[in-house]
């Protein structure tokens, strides 16, 4: 894939001096729409269940095959969010759908607003959910690797977590993103935010290379989160190596992949340890400053991570996108990049 890679890294004196004085400065957060699966009848229809819609706001709903997260999809109805929050819709399966196992579906704002939300669900009577989640600009939970054991344990930290949530930890083959893996836990998110946790290693996924670790919301609320780590006992998140006591140099990052109007996923490398980063992307040329707030992460114990995150509505057919990290402490550190938004 082609790409252009800037690295550069500015003191916060330098930074006053250079950029505009919000250039650094986190966004507010807004509430993001979600929703849960309450039925299936296959091949039929599914209900659905929203949770912090906005108000007074025009949807289209959409089902496509899985993996595509409903962009593009059938349009099979239309909502309107009335007085905003939570509602329950029952809408009819496509021709196109009926025999799949799995089926994606969307609830897309028609009226330029950028809301958004997804999911899936079995195409069968029990039914299920994925955890799919929405924006715009909402803080969405992340967890990175702390350390890991071989064949033993993993241990973790979460970033932007709900609170008084529980949640399922999964563990699967590398490449599944944890989706129907093993349960190894239980956990509460407590008061939210950010806390640890130290998670066994399942005998079935021992002796893999590398291990994909899924947080899925167990209690209807759709949110979840998921990341892999290198199966030995050095291991930092995506396997990177900590640096040493006394950060020097500058975070960096590269394009690693892309989903064409779905997801970006970089390595960031050189992290500082437990920092903040927002991640932004905006227009080419803006270098993403003061662009759509798309998420945040913790650096945990510095070093290396692989992340992915969602490419905003707004930008969802743009040719090129710019795509920042800056720290959300006031230290200073930022990287920016761009990608071609097609898949590679």
């Amino acid at each position: 894939m082609k790409s252009n890679t800037w690295f550069i890294v500015v003191l916060a004196l330098l930074a006053a001096l250079v950029f505009p004085s919000g250039a650094l400065a986190a966004a507010d957060a807004a509430t993001v729409p979600t929703f849960t699966i309450q039925s299936v009848v296959k091949d039929t229809s599914v209900t659905i269940y929203t949770y912090n819609f906005p108000a007074n706001d025009t949807f289209d709903v959409m089902m496509n095959v899985m993996g595509t997260r409903g962009v593009n999809g059938i349009k099979v109805g239309s909502l309107n969010s009335g007085g905003g929050g939570s509602l329950s819709a029952t809408y009819n399966i496509p021709d196109a759908l009926k025999g799949d196992k799995q089926i994606a579906i969307r609830v897309q704002a028609n009226s330029g607003s950028g809301y958004y939300a997804f999911n899936w669900f079995y195409n069968n009577p029990s039914g299920s959910t994925s955890g799919g989640t929405g924006g715009i600009g909402g803080k969405i939970p992340t967890f990175s690797i702390l350390s890991v054991v071989k064949d033993s344990q993993v241990k973790i930290r979460t970033n932007n977590f709900p609170a008084n949530d529980s949640f399922d930890v999964l563990m699967n083959t590398m490449g599944t993103r944890g989706v129907n893996g093993i349960k190894v836990a239980t956990v509460n998110s407590g008061s939210g935010g950010s806390f640890e946790g130290t998670y066994d290693i399942p005998a079935a996924l021992k002796g893999e290379r590398q291990i994909a670790i899924r947080l899925q919301s167990n209690s209807g609320s759709g949110y979840f989160a998921y990341n892999w780590f290198y199966n030995n006992t050095s291991g930092s998140n995506s396997g990177g190596t900590p640096p040493s006591t006394g950060y020097t140099g500058y975070p960096t990052f590269t394009i690693q992949g892309v989903a064409r109007n779905q997801t970006v996923t970089i390595k960031v490398s050189n992290l500082p340890e437990d920092e903040s980063f927002n991640v932004r992307m905006g227009a080419m040329g803006t270098k993403a400053v003061d662009g759509y707030l798309v998420d945040s992460f913790n650096t945990g114990d510095g070093g290396s991570q692989t992340l992915s995150f969602d490419i905003p509505a707004q930008l969802q057919g743009t040719h090129q996108i710019a795509i920042r990290i800056e720290s959300a402490s006031g230290s200073g550190y930022f990287a920016f990049n761009w990608f071609y938004n097609t898949t590679t």
